[in-house]
């Protein structure tokens, strides 16, 4: 595959590290090992996961959710060259899903490469536009980065795609293209309820995993999720490829750090 992007040679650099979480590589590679160390493993005879949908809050808070689901992907390690990564555009309006011009993005840890080919191939699709700006203070892809360099290692290419306005149909036919085969994993990025107290988002939340997992796309808002638009092409997809959806981990940051008067929720999924 190709790892190149002809435009510009670039890497974009992270914007919150020191923040989300550590900026010193040791320190957030101590973390995350921790983290990874403590999840709970699935039962040994469970499909490896295709894709994961993991949080994307600081690691503090929201680490050992994501850390439950990339202890999943674990057992892929060997065999993973290529992660397709969606997360939601926060903080810059998009219409349809955003590719970057960087080549690589980097971490404490060190860069991962973009898929150039993969990346070029997407640009012929109505619903992708090559815009930096959604990418570059975007923490829903960055936070999961650090994971995967830890749980795969060094050997694998990134397609990172921010996803504004779009519907389940146009990101599932863009994940369609990307979905490859045992070389790619993928991951979808979302938190789940904000700012409720704690009882109100744990009622949201299980809601919200109860329609995760039965794969009910038109019963996830962007009120249940953040992410809710890369997560429901997500579900689209599975339902037409006739995939399994498990709920891996689900709490919020008033399980994790913090008071529980308004909290972030945060669910752990795999998809095989």
């Amino acid at each position: 595959m190709d790892a190149t992007n002809d435009a510009i040679d670039r890497v974009r650099e992270p914007v919150v590290a020191g923040t989300f979480y550590p900026s010193n590589p040791d320190d957030l590679g101590y973390m995350l090992d921790r983290l990874l160390a403590n999840a709970t493993p699935r039962p040994p005879h469970a499909a490896p996961p295709k894709a994961i949908i993991a949080p994307h809050a600081g690691y503090l808070y929201s680490g050992p959710i994501a850390a439950t689901a990339y202890r999943a992907l674990e057992s892929r390690r060997d065999e993973i060259t290529r992660v397709v990564l969606l997360g939601p555009s926060h903080r810059v309006p998009l219409r349809g899903l955003a590719l970057p011009t960087a080549a690589a993005f980097a971490t404490p840890l060190g860069e991962v490469a973009i898929d150039g080919a993969a990346a070029r191939h997407l640009q012929s699709m109505p619903s992708v536009v090559v815009d930096d700006e959604p990418h570059a203070d975007e923490h829903s892809l960055e936070v999961q980065l650090p994971f995967l360099q830890r749980v795969l290692g060094p050997d694998w290419i990134l397609v990172p795609v921010a996803v504004g306005h779009a519907t389940p149909l146009a990101v599932a036919d863009v994940l369609a293209v990307l979905w490859g085969g045992t070389e790619t994993a993928v991951v979808v990025s979302t938190d789940l309820s904000h700012y409720h107290d704690y009882a109100t988002a744990a009622d949201l939340d299980q809601r919200t995993a109860e329609a995760i997992v039965s794969r009910d796309v038109d019963a996830i808002s962007t009120t249940d999720a953040c992410g809710a638009n890369p997560l429901r092409g997500l579900l689209e997809l599975t339902q037409r490829a006739g995939l399994e959806i498990e709920l891996l981990d689900l709490r919020s940051s008033g399980d994790t750090a913090g008071d529980r008067t308004k909290v972030v929720g945060y669910g752990a999924f795999a998809v095989a």
